[in-house]
């Protein structure tokens, strides 16, 4: 049986198509999550809507959400992964079993104590939003706060796979998630005074089983742990450096969070469903989001980090420059369609019963705005992994700070005209700031090539720009002619000519990369190609 203590760095230059190939398996399973996200809100929409008891569901599973980011994601891809590799590299099972006892002691207690907190605080944590349906809002914080506790038990075993170089089970999990909501929807709804409980027993149950599905991989692969005392966990040296290195982002996860309770808080002041359709516009930029660029950062993390260690900077450049183009070829196509699309697109997943006209237009009004900021949300969550790599925690921190001022500053200047569309736009013009500055930051590194690989990059997108805007040209004259054609057929009305532009869409943008001979695609055409060809001979 292979050593899992003992991982190789790999040695050759990393292309885009050895990122999708790392990626894919991943890939899969977050778009399938995502998908299952998406029904999960269009379930959502279906009980809900945008109404108060839709709004206070929204802010009570945010509040648990804004915790997560710090002691779930925030502490194990800033700090965590990093620190555990560097165990992993020394091949001391002793002490890796160590480092993980003491780690999983020290969460266990801290979010216990967190979660605990968040329940005796729920009322004055509400009061923050304004939301009409205070006290429902109060009980479904309640009901959803031990969320905090599984999902962070359930990040910091996805660290440990993900440091390992598996993937699957942490692709699994929010799949889980999902479905449990889903059916607790539709199944608990009868039996609840309402469906925003249903749906949030869902998600608890849901936070349980993405902590169940990873444990048994986390075994399987020789990465046991055990309770140890509180004094012992503190005074671990592994300990000590996670806590050093998530100090300073501490400072910029508690920024992140104020931004987000700051734009929510303005958002349910606003009026009526605007919180709701803000939710809605970023459960569809999450879906295109998740396809690659969270599993490349995923997957990028880990090797970055082994790069890193070993100062094979080369292959780190490379790795980085490779990321980034892969971002902007998925990411602006994606951005060009869905402006144009948008409208048809958000009737078809989620008008009907509660999700009415009002519903469609503040929706919309979100989305136009916040889409344009998808590539640089992406580019941020591959930027950040190649600061967590060196263990730098300030720089991303400092950017992270800034552009929350920016974010907040515009919202609340935008937020009384435009309402959901300024908080949208917010957003988006924060994320620019962000990639910028991180960008900047990481040029202080001597061994970064960071020249080449921003010109590189700015050319590849302007690429993509131009050839997005001739692509979508068709679809501006195709689709008042789609729309007369399937008009009063429900929602076919919607969906054809969504599928049908879409598929125009694909086919004009498959022939264009393939006539300017785009290296990207061709690299991962060829690997398709491979993967098609070894299955075929597998059959033989």
């Amino acid at each position: 049986m292979e050593n899992q203590n003992d991982p190789k760095p790999e040695n050759t230059p990393q292309t885009a198509a050895s990122l999708v190939r790392h990626g894919s398996a991943l890939s899969l399973l977050t778009f399938v999550s995502r998908i299952l996200g998406l029904l999960r809100e269009m379930t959502k929409a279906r009980f809900l809507g945008t109404s108060a008891l839709s709004d206070a569901f929204s802010v009570a599973f945010l509040l648990p959400n804004l915790f997560r980011r710090l002691f779930a994601e925030g502490s194990i891809s800033v700090a965590f992964i990093p620190t555990f590799k560097e165990y992993l590299l020394e091949n001391n099972r002793e002490k890796v079993r160590e480092f993980l006892s003491c780690m999983f002691t020290f969460l266990s207690f801290f979010v216990t104590l967190a979660v605990m907190a968040g329940i005796l605080a729920a009322p004055l944590l509400v009061r923050i939003f304004g939301v009409e349906e205070f006290d429902e809002t109060v009980l479904l914080t309640r009901i959803m706060f031990p969320f905090l506790g599984f999902i962070s038990l359930a990040a910091l075993f996805q660290g440990v796979l993900n440091s390992l170089h598996i993937f699957t089970p942490s692709g699994l999990a929010p799949i889980l998630l999902n479905i449990v909501t889903i059916l607790c929807a539709f199944g608990l709804s009868p039996f609840t005074k309402n469906p925003a409980r249903a749906m949030a027993i869902g998600i608890l149950i849901g936070g349980f089983l993405e902590t169940a599905i990873q444990l048994p991989f986390v075994l399987k692969h020789g990465q046991t742990f055990f309770i140890t005392g509180l004094k012992r966990a503190f005074n671990n040296p592994g300990v000590r450096k996670v806590l050093r290195l998530i100090a300073p982002t501490i400072i910029g996860m508690a920024a992140y969070q104020i931004n987000d309770l700051v734009s929510t808080a303005l958002a349910g002041r606003a009026g009526e469903g605007i919180v709701s359709s803000l939710q809605y516009s970023l459960r569809l930029q999450e879906l295109f989001l998740g396809v690659f660029a969270v599993s490349i950062g995923t997957v990028l993390l880990p090797n970055l980090t082994e790069y890193a260690k070993t100062s094979q900077w080369e292959i780190y450049n490379k790795r980085l420059g490779s990321s980034m183009n892969i971002i902007a070829l998925i990411t602006i196509p994606v951005t060009f369609f869905s402006l144009m699309e948008g409208q048809n697109l958000i009737r078809l997943l989620f008008q009907g019963n509660s999700f009415d006209e009002t519903s469609v237009n503040l929706t919309l009004a979100a989305f136009t705005f916040h889409m344009p900021g998808l590539f640089f949300i992406a580019l941020n969550r591959i930027l950040a992994p190649a600061f967590y790599a060196q263990s730098d925690t300030k720089s991303p921190t400092i950017a992270g700070i800034i552009s929350f001022a920016v974010n907040i500053i515009l919202a609340s200047v935008l937020v009384g005209r435009f309402r959901g569309a300024g908080i949208a736009f917010a957003l988006s013009a924060a994320s620019v700031v962000n990639s910028v500055l991180l960008l900047v930051f990481l040029k202080k590194n001597p061994n970064i090539e960071l020249k080449p690989v921003i010109v590189s990059a700015l050319l590849y997108i302007l690429k993509m720009i131009v050839l997005s805007a001739l692509a979508v040209i068709p679809i501006y004259f195709l689709s008042p002619y789609l729309m007369k054609l399937f008009a009063d057929n429900g929602r076919i009305s919607y969906g054809a000519p969504l599928l049908i532009n879409s598929f125009v869409f694909i086919l004009l943008g498959i022939a264009m990369l393939a006539a300017v001979k785009d290296k990207n695609f061709l690299a991962i055409t060829k690997m398709l190609k491979k993967k098609n060809g070894e299955k075929d001979d597998s059959k033989q």
